[in-house]
């Protein structure tokens, strides 16, 4: 036995974001006993297959086409009008759990749109939230992950600047700045969620106080890519997984202490299996 002393980031694990959507998706699948959703409910594989074993169906926008008259949940992502749209044509039920923070920064880019302002959004090409945004302009936004892809586009003298709800903050305020040294006008909006943001400094702090670090997360999850890395940053000695197969107990020695995290998509339920498995080693 090696005796770790094990304990799980009280901070870590679903965002109210996705703890709305689930709860949403549970409540109808206990009515109905079946629920399409439109995209994984969470970028998180155990928690997907845990919801479609009580009946969850993942469809995407081709088979959304073809359905009629049942009910969809929107996740908490959010969605382009187009997919409304389509809802309204099929007389589609949709369970809107679009998060709060989304569908704000939703109504802000379309109001940018409406007054013709050149609008710029930091995000990930293709991730379903930065898909809705681009929909309400029209797809006429222009997404960037970097500020060299950025850079590579003849940029207008008056710039819009958003950024997708989970990026990081230092990151959209470095690209701010870079933009107004080269002499660019930039109306910039922080639309980054607190929650998440906030979870930077929080897991410094404890991922500093362990010999190890076992962070969970689905290989999807963006929001995951970045906090593994503020971990292993903070703590060298982090590993990722994304379900207990795939710890190795050759990981850890005799009595070290560990501590596990995970990002705004990871649920408690997993984090807890992953201390299960190591306390008993």
């Amino acid at each position: 036995m090696l005796q770790l002393r094990v304990r799980i980031d009280p901070n870590s694990g679903f965002c109210f974001g996705v703890i709305y959507a689930i709860q949403m998706a549970e409540d109808i699948l206990d009515e109905q006993g079946y629920l399409y959703c439109l995209g994984d409910i969470v970028h998180n594989d155990e928690e997907v297959q845990r919801l479609e074993k009580r009946g969850l169906r993942i469809i995407n926008h081709e088979q959304l086409k073809e359905l009629r008259e049942e009910h969809v949940l929107i996740r908490a992502h959010g969605e382009p009008p187009s997919t409304y749209q389509t809802a309204l044509e099929n007389n589609l039920n949709l369970i809107d759990a679009s998060c709060p923070v989304v569908l704000k920064l939703q109504n802000r880019i379309k109001t940018s749109y409406d007054k013709d302002e050149k609008i710029f959004i930091y995000g990930k090409h293709g991730h379903a939230e930065v898909l809705g945004l681009l929909g309400q302009t029209n797809n006429n936004a222009v997404v960037f992950e970097s500020i060299d892809e950025l850079l590579q586009n003849e940029l207008p003298a008056n710039i819009t600047l958003y950024s997708q709800t989970t990026k990081s903050t230092n990151n959209f305020y470095k690209i701010k700045d870079l933009l107004e040294s080269k002499g660019y006008q930039v109306n910039a909006n922080d639309t980054i969620c607190r929650q998440v943001s906030n979870r930077d400094q929080d897991l410094r702090k404890f991922a500093s106080q362990f010999d190890k670090i076992v962070f969970v997360s689905g290989t999807k999850s963006s929001n995951g890519k970045v906090l593994y890395q503020v971990c292993k940053d903070t703590n060298p000695n982090t590993y990722f997984i994304s379900k207990v197969e795939e710890l190795d107990p050759t990981w850890f020695r005799e009595n070290e202490t560990i501590g596990i995290c995970g990002a705004t998509s990871t649920p408690m339920w997993l984090m807890e299996e992953v201390q299960k498995a190591l306390l008993a080693y």
